[in-house]
């Protein structure tokens, strides 16, 4: 699917459940890339699945046996990307010089619809793991969070994690939960991202 300059390539596995419409988690997608700056014109992938293909992916990646809920595989360093807030500091590195009118390859995010759903079901949804809401929301979530991850950002140091949740909050058009500023302009900001 074609939205701007974003190609975004979705497989869904057979007997994976469609939570969400495929434009729409593409919209996200979308949305994400924009935010996060990405070189365009770009492609990505998004795989929705379940936990049998996420488990061992999630071991031979990252080295944690079972499932997870999303993992990403960018294609460009980190540095590709422009800094952003709580992000470490560093120089924009040029992303790799591609024949004019070639999208840059980004990376692929695969999902588990199977963890979205659970997750959901049980109230461990959301960013703190305590938030009740819908199956298709904690999708859009888990979708945007791994775009996040493949535009170079992490929550591993706490500053970077508050500012990676408000982005996610905001790209979901979720309600502030605290009078932080919008995280890439520093003004306030009636919406927040996870």
């Amino acid at each position: 699917m074609y939205l701007g300059p974003w190609r975004v390539d979705v497989t869904v596995r057979p007997a994976t459940p469609r939570l969400v419409p495929i434009a729409a988690l593409a919209r996200s997608v979308a949305r994400a890339l924009d935010a996060a700056e990405a070189p365009k014109p770009g492609s990505i992938g998004l795989v929705l699945t379940d936990d049998a293909e996420l488990a061992p992916l999630n071991a031979q990646h990252m080295g944690v046996a079972g499932p997870t809920d999303v993992l990403s595989f960018p294609i460009l360093p980190a540095d590709a990307f422009p800094p952003h807030p709580g992000g470490p500091r560093r120089p924009r590195a040029d992303a790799f010089p591609l024949p004019p009118g070639v999208r840059q390859p980004l990376g692929d995010v695969v999902v588990s619809v199977e963890r979205a759903i659970a997750q959901a079901q049980a109230g461990r949804g959301g960013q703190t793991g305590d938030l009740r809401w819908s199956p298709a929301d904690e999708l859009r979530l888990l979708v945007t969070h791994g775009v996040l991850h493949i535009c170079g950002w992490d929550h591993a140091d706490p500053a970077e994690e508050r500012a990676m949740r408000a982005l996610e909050q905001e790209l979901l058009g979720q309600p502030r939960s605290d009078p932080a500023h919008h995280p890439l302009s520093g003004r306030p900001s009636s919406t927040t991202a996870r």
